[in-house]
């Protein structure tokens, strides 16, 4: 039933085996055994492509009900642990300042877990790909997956001393003419994301100038570090040049609306022990390495 179920969602035999640690004749083998004793095809098989028949779907969903039940039932024991690969797509700063800094205590915890991340911003396909959860900055546009939220993210507006210098220090978001942003264009829909301010309880989107655009947040605070503009990032991404005065904290009476966090997992999929116990870990971590970044 885990052999089938990897096949359906990989939709490969090759991607299964792997995943599975078996040899793909014994993932072939397993999947005649299944359709021989059961009386019907399961899978639609091409050179390129797998995919589950209408009986195959059927028994997929009955699979994954049985499999979620035997692993809770293995887990009630007294000293039974989650064990068994995890994988997880963060979003890469978020793994360098939230995941990584508290992953060794959640794997000395749970030492039989192998934890794998992958690292991206995009909207990751779960089932089809074999991620079993990600993690993303911003509001979860509506689709068929939970979105459980971690924190909400401090965001500030900065310039560098030599913007600065070149263009002045901004007083108010209404007199802003003569500056510039950078650009930083959203994955999600291609175009740049506008600046934002609250001016007197009331939501403010400005779009200035841009000279340079950028998609990743690492070049995005490169630019500024540069002279480039100004932009508006996450407090924790911007301590260590706060504190080293290569990037000044600019039009701090106008705040901008926390970003929230998401944890986000398939909805019509129990989840594993596995996964349970790292959505677990992670909400209980994510604010304090917030906290702790903060003060630093």
């Amino acid at each position: 039933m885990r052999v089938f179920c990897r096949i359906v969602e990989r939709r490969s035999f090759t991607h299964a085996a792997e995943d599975s640690g078996l040899p793909r004749s014994t993932v072939t083998d397993a999947v005649k055994q299944l359709e021989a004793r059961l009386g019907v095809r399961l899978l639609q098989r091409t050179t390129r492509h797998v995919s589950p028949t209408l009986d195959g779907e059927a028994y997929y969903q009955r699979c994954l009900s049985i499999l979620a039940d035997i692993e809770d039932a293995e887990g009630a024991f007294a000293g039974a642990k989650p064990k068994g690969l995890l994988r997880v797509d963060v979003h890469g700063t978020l793994a360098r300042h939230f995941v990584l800094p508290s992953l060794p205590s959640f794997l000395e915890t749970y030492p039989e877990i192998e934890f794998y991340m992958s690292e991206g911003d995009r909207l990751v396909d779960l089932v089809r790909e074999g991620v079993d959860c990600v993690l993303r900055v911003g509001t979860p546009a509506d689709s068929d997956m939970v979105a459980r939220r971690v924190a909400m993210l401090d965001e500030i507006t900065l310039a560098s001393p030599a913007y600065i210098n070149a263009h002045g220090l901004p007083e108010h978001p209404a007199r802003l003419a003569g500056h510039r942003m950078i650009g930083f264009r959203s994955s999600a829909t291609g175009s740049l994301l506008p600046l934002e301010f609250i001016v007197e309880g009331t939501v403010r989107e400005i779009t200035l100038p841009a000279a340079v655009a950028v998609n990743a947040a690492e070049s995005y605070v490169s630019a500024a570090r540069l002279g480039l503009g100004l932009i508006q990032i996450p407090r924790y991404h911007a301590e260590k040049d706060l504190a080293d005065g290569t990037l000044i904290h600019v039009l701090e009476d106008f705040p901008l609306t926390p970003t929230p966090v998401s944890l986000l997992y398939p909805r019509n999929r129990q989840l594993s022990p596995r996964v349970r116990v790292f959505i677990d870990w992670l909400v209980k971590v994510f604010p304090r390495q917030n906290s702790e970044n903060a003060l630093q």
